[in-house]
């Protein structure tokens, strides 16, 4: 997917953070950007913050826990645009608590959207994915390998998504859809209900993950990744 002039991306969570930057990635490239997510009025702001075109980007209210809100996303998507070359599934959220503390409605909430909604992603997008023999690809995090107290509701669903991203990855290949993983530590966004400031500047930033993303793109297909972690410098005063 050496060229990416007028290939269709749909990104889940795409309204601010990790996905609003690769958003304005693709769309740097030429691409034609659909971004969903779950409150209207941050897709509105995202949308005003890209200042694309409107034949460029669409914005869709979505929440990727339901399967019936994904589909009538990549319905909306191919109706605009008539076909979807990359799904990237960003979507996901971080309830943190010890076991002893944490919720049912925490740990269902975390595994429901990070998890279970990738899921409902791909499967809405994979006729169109397999028809443009295109490209799928997963924003899971370094939880997805190295585990911390207080995460378990995180870490089950990003070593959850890892795994499914593997699999996938397999399942894919006889029809030439790829697939990778992108595992950034720690991203100076508003997750988790952070706010970022000036002492963020040792994390990652949302650009760099934008960047990443439009270099697999470009990639040889033959070459690309499995899977991709993305480590910040140390905090100063640490290691």
């Amino acid at each position: 997917m050496q060229e990416l002039k007028d290939k269709v991306a749909y990104i889940t969570g795409g309204s601010q953070g990790i996905g609003l930057s690769v958003a304005k990635a693709l769309l740097g490239q030429g691409m034609k950007v659909a971004i969903s997510g779950r409150d209207s009025s941050k897709l509105e702001s995202a949308i005003k913050y890209l200042k694309a075109n409107p034949d460029q980007v669409l914005a869709i209210t979505s929440d990727v826990r339901h399967m019936s809100d994904e589909q009538a996303a990549i319905d909306q998507v191919l109706t605009q645009w008539g076909h979807l070359d990359v799904l990237i599934a960003n979507a996901g959220i971080g309830k943190f608590g010890n076991i002893d503390e944490l919720s049912v409605e925490d740990w269902n909430h975390t595994i429901d959207t990070n998890l279970t909604g990738v899921f409902h992603s791909v499967k809405a997008s994979l006729p169109a994915i397999k028809k443009s023999k295109g490209y799928i690809i997963t924003i899971a995090s370094l939880a997805g390998t190295n585990f911390f107290a207080g995460g378990s509701a995180y870490n089950a669903s990003k070593f959850g998504l890892v795994g499914f991203s593997q699999a996938i990855m397999l399942d894919l290949r006889q029809y030439e859809v790829k697939v990778s993983t992108i595992m950034p530590g720690s991203v100076a966004t508003h997750f988790a209900g952070h706010i970022p400031d000036d002492s963020d500047a040792w994390k990652i930033q949302p650009e760099d993950i934008g960047t990443l993303v439009v270099d697999l793109l470009h990639m040889n297909p033959r070459t690309l990744p499995s899977k991709i972690e993305v480590r910040p410098s140390m905090p100063a005063g640490k290691g």
